[in-house]
């Protein structure tokens, strides 16, 4: 196949060598074919070193690439992706490098997009639809994003992830963990808490310590995002946290999850760096683990919304 802005195809080629072979001269073959007789003369000086084989299509790649990154680079790109399971912008920060030169590494080995692998086992297993629609309030508290995840606990000794499947390390009527997350839309700064529940009493002590804790880093909270759930339509406590911080309740539309995507996304990104990072052997060392991750989250992971930057960034800013 031709280039798309080639004057001539191969077909095109042999008749230049032809005609010039038998005698034509090379004006009137560069006048009948429409090019230049610098091109007539081009073709059949490739001819003449390579044949026929010398007339096909070249790549337009240079034989030399003095600023090209290193192999050993790569490697240790390819490495950190295949390790980490994240995106060029949280490699890069790791890495000390340039998010494009991260990116055009991983498209240069064919990587899959993060939206079509399996986050634990890193394997293509189907496409997704993305939005480019997104949003984000101008300054810190403006909204924070409230959510829960459910997690089963894991048993003593270790569940399925340690030892493989079987009914022995199943973890059948052992519970879960209910962890509760507050993430500011600005900032990307994340509390997050464990419990046994996600009662009324329980999630409004969350909210109240969550906003507590923002306050201690400069940050006063105008307005909660919600899904739909009963606690947070008609819960009393919860109803007197809110009106005691003077809080404006916001929820998600209904049958729309993606409405509250940072906290969903935020859910995600627990499960893929903290909860099945690790073939946990005990539930306690998990739930201890949940502090180290939100302290490497908020202040030292490359968070890819806000350039490769940690989320403490934007508050110090």
């Amino acid at each position: 196949m031709a280039h798309a802005n080639a004057r001539t195809n191969l077909f095109a080629r042999k008749l230049i060598v032809e005609r010039v072979a038998a005698g034509w001269p090379a004006a009137h073959v560069a006048e009948q074919l429409g090019v230049s007789r610098a091109t007539v003369h081009k073709w059949v000086r490739r001819h003449a070193q390579g044949g026929e084989a010398a007339l096909e299509d070249r790549s337009s790649r240079p034989q030399r690439m003095p600023a090209r990154t290193s192999h050993t680079l790569e490697k240790r790109v390819l490495a950190a992706r295949q390790r980490r399971k994240r995106g060029a912008v949280v490699l890069a920060a790791e890495l000390g490098l340039n998010p494009s030169t991260v990116g055009r590494i991983l498209a240069r080995h064919r990587v899959p997009h993060l939206a079509v692998i399996d986050p634990i086992t890193g394997e293509r297993v189907r496409s997704s639809r993305r939005s480019e629609n997104r949003y984000e309030h101008s300054r810190p508290g403006a909204m924070i994003h409230v959510d829960v995840k459910k997690l089963g606990r894991i048993p003593p000794g270790g569940g399925w992830r340690a030892h493989g499947r079987s009914e022995k390390v199943r973890g059948r009527g052992i519970g879960y963990d209910y962890v509760h997350t507050a993430i500011d839309d600005h900032t990307r700064l994340a509390y997050s808490e464990i419990h046994a529940d996600e009662k009324d009493t329980t999630c409004a002590g969350f909210l109240h310590r969550a906003l507590a804790w923002f306050a201690t880093h400069g940050i006063t909270v105008r307005r909660v995002l919600t899904d739909n759930a009963l606690v947070y339509r008609k819960g009393t406590d919860w109803g007197w946290v809110c009106s005691a911080w003077q809080l404006k309740r916001h929820f998600t539309k209904p049958g729309c999850p993606w409405t509250n995507g940072k906290a969903e996304r935020f859910n995600r990104t627990l499960l893929t760096e903290w909860a099945y990072a690790h073939a946990w052997t005990s539930n306690n060392l998990r739930r201890r683990g949940l502090d180290r991750f939100l302290h490497h989250y908020n202040t030292r992971r490359g968070h890819s919304a806000l350039g490769g930057r940690p989320p403490i960034s934007r508050l110090a800013a």
